[in-house]
């Protein structure tokens, strides 16, 4: 179970979102990290004034927080000198200077406190609009994107560009432009304080950096597969998770509890094993930072008495001093951590651009046509088609067919039926030949003005999060409640809905999964005869309800069709003995054509799927 697992899981549950990898996990690299930040900063151009003024804010409050402890080491020496005067007998403390000084820096701070605030809302709004505006963008792409596209990945892929990584350039790009800006301003600004202080106590400072760098390079290096390992497999026991539980009946119908334990204990002990080893090789970091930080604040210490008895430095310079050693080490720690999330945030950035990037499919062509007065005549002119132009599946067919005819497409599974039908509604465009509705090459209308024209009832139901009343009225907005309620009575859905809880106005959950699957069909076709459209198709759309359901569909259907063009794909053949012609498919070409006793007069391939299927009945 895990293996087909690890197959199928979407981008999300193979990067284990659940969880964290911890502070010091290697951030997931992109492809192209220059391209990619390219198209970002050419993204963020609309807002590059905002961000300038960030930026500037950003080091206007760093400046002023980096200047506090340089001002108060004078009032350390200030009160230090007016003790050892005092103790001497020759003056005092000047608490009126100190005074001065404690409220002058508590001014820098509170207009630092400030300044940060406000490029924080800025850059906060920022982020948001920006996220905003990819969502949107996103949402949009998908309405121009080829069916192809959406068949060839899962529904998980897509989704994981609209949150996972929407989500994680929102939040990184507000966290690291800001942090970046602090984190140098603050190093380079320090520096200089350092150094005005005293080069030779700076130096000592210095030394200790490349020690700190080598030991946390060796460290990160024998964390990172531990890191990998961990990430890798609680996607793993994620999607084991999920998949046992989605599955969990007919784990217990096969008797296949053992089994499933088993694999998901060996998947946790994997995930166990790496995330303590991985966790356990980062915790020692912070250990290994504050020793030798340490050996650097007794270097400080000794270095600095040693000048202030020499009357080099004040007291209050060396408590400034060690104020600025703390502060210097911490931007060189954020901006490492920052290139991590960077990194994060640009392969995201990557995944979303790729997205937006993707061929789209002509909307309106040059030569457009508006449909008006749709009547519903359907002809297919030589038509061939092929999902790889390499591999043909639906050779040369033709068909004349008038409004108000209902069509009938046979034949085993795989033989192209629903491929005629997205070819009908220009999902795909045909290879040869030409589908014309009404005498007009469907690929001269518009696909969201040919697509008015048609009424689809899936066999793979579709029901969104609202109440019964939404879901049905979807197939036409504007439709008032007596229309929807008409629509339901049409299809048989109405006295089951008036004996659910609050009726029309039950709420559907997620999945709709507080209503049967056939009652699911039969709120499709309520939606699906609400829309009224001039041509109805039909896949399986009665595959979900009982025997006596399905004559009273189809007893409805056939009155309601009534001068509407209606396709059917059936798998039960009695289901379409009515129908005025029946097209007849195997390996994607039509070998027979004729209604329902046409056919069987033929004894062709047609009549042999006919007596098969009433001979195992």
């Amino acid at each position: 179970m895990s293996e087909n697992n690890n197959s199928n899981m979407t981008p999300a549950r193979q990067r284990g979102r659940i969880g964290s990898g911890g502070r010091f996990a290697p951030g997931e690299k992109p492809k192209n990290f220059k391209g990619s930040m390219k198209k970002l900063i050419s993204y963020l151009g609309a807002y590059k004034i905002a961000i300038f003024i960030v930026m500037i804010l950003a080091a206007v409050a760093t400046v002023f927080s980096v200047v506090g402890p340089k001002i108060m080491a004078k009032a350390t020496n200030a009160l230090f000198d007016g003790l050892m005067s005092k103790i001497a007998g020759t003056g005092g403390i000047d608490f009126g200077y100190i005074g001065k000084i404690l409220l002058f820096t508590l001014s820098l701070y509170i207009f630092s406190s400030v300044v940060s605030f406000a490029q924080g809302w800025i850059m906060t709004g920022i982020s948001q609009k920006i996220s905003y505006k990819l969502r949107k963008d996103i949402s949009e792409k998908i309405g121009r994107m080829p069916m192809g596209y959406f068949e060839s990945r899962t529904y998980g892929e897509v989704l994981s560009r609209i949150t996972n990584d929407v989500d994680t350039l929102g939040t990184t790009l507000n966290q690291s432009i800001t942090q970046i800006i602090t984190s140098v301003a603050t190093l380079v600004g320090t520096l200089v304080m350092m150094l005005s202080i005293s080069p030779l106590m700076t130096l000592i400072s210095i030394v200790i950096l490349p020690i700190s760098a080598i030991l946390l390079s060796l460290v990160i290096k024998k964390s990172q597969k531990h890191f990998r390992t961990q990430q890798e497999y609680l996607g793993h026991i994620n999607g084991l998770v999920e998949e046992t539980y989605s599955g969990h009946t007919v784990v217990q119908a096969f008797n296949k509890e053992e089994e499933t334990l088993k694999d998901f204990c060996n998947t946790n002990d994997v995930l166990y094993k790496s995330a303590w080893k991985s966790q356990f090789i980062s915790g020692i970091m912070m250990p290994i930072m504050q020793f030798v930080g340490n050996l650097g604040y007794a270097g400080v210490a000794i270095s600095g008495g040693l000048l202030a008895i020499k009357g080099v430095i004040g007291i209050g310079d060396i408590q400034a001093f060690i104020q600025y050693v703390k502060q210097f080490t911490q931007p060189i720690q954020q901006i490492a951590q920052v290139i991590n999330q960077v990194q994060s945030m640009t392969a995201a950035a990557e995944r979303v651009f790729e997205f937006l990037e993707e061929e789209e499919e002509e909307q309106v062509p040059d030569n457009a046509v508006i449909p008006e007065n749709v009547v519903g005549d359907v002809s297919f002119d030589h038509v061939s088609f092929g999902y790889n132009k390499d591999k043909i599946i639906i050779g040369d067919f033709s068909a004349d067919i008038k409004a108000g005819q209902k069509i009938a497409i046979v034949g085993p599974t795989g033989a192209g039926k629903t491929t005629m039908v997205k070819l009908l509604m220009r999902f795909y465009d045909v290879n040869g030949g030409t589908i014309s509705l009404d005498g007009t090459d469907i690929r001269r209308i518009p696909r969201g003005e040919l697509r008015k024209s048609f009424g689809m009832v899936l066999q793979d139901t579709w029901l969104f999060n609202g109440t019964i009343m939404e879901n049905i009225r979807y197939g036409r907005l504007d439709a008032t409640d007596e229309e929807v309620i008409a629509a339901a009575k049409a299809a048989h859905a109405h006295h089951f809905i008036k004996s659910l809880p609050n009726g029309y106005d039950m709420v559907l959950n997620e999945d709709a999964s507080n209503v049967s699957q056939g009652q699911k069909q039969l709120l499709t076709i309520a939606r699906a005869i609400l829309s009224d459209s001039k041509v109805m198709i039909l896949d399986e759309a009665t595959s979900s309800v009982d025997t006596r359901t399905e004559v009273l569909i189809q007893d409805a259907m056939d009155r309601l069709m009534s001068g509407r063009t209606s396709f059917i794909i059936a798998h039960r053949l009695s289901t379409i003995k009515n129908a005025d012609i029946i097209l007849v498919m195997k390996d994607g070409d039509i070998i027979e054509q004729g209604n329902h006793q046409e056919l069987l007069e033929k004894n062709g391939f047609y009549a042999q799927l006919y007596n098969s299927q009433f001979e195992s009945a």
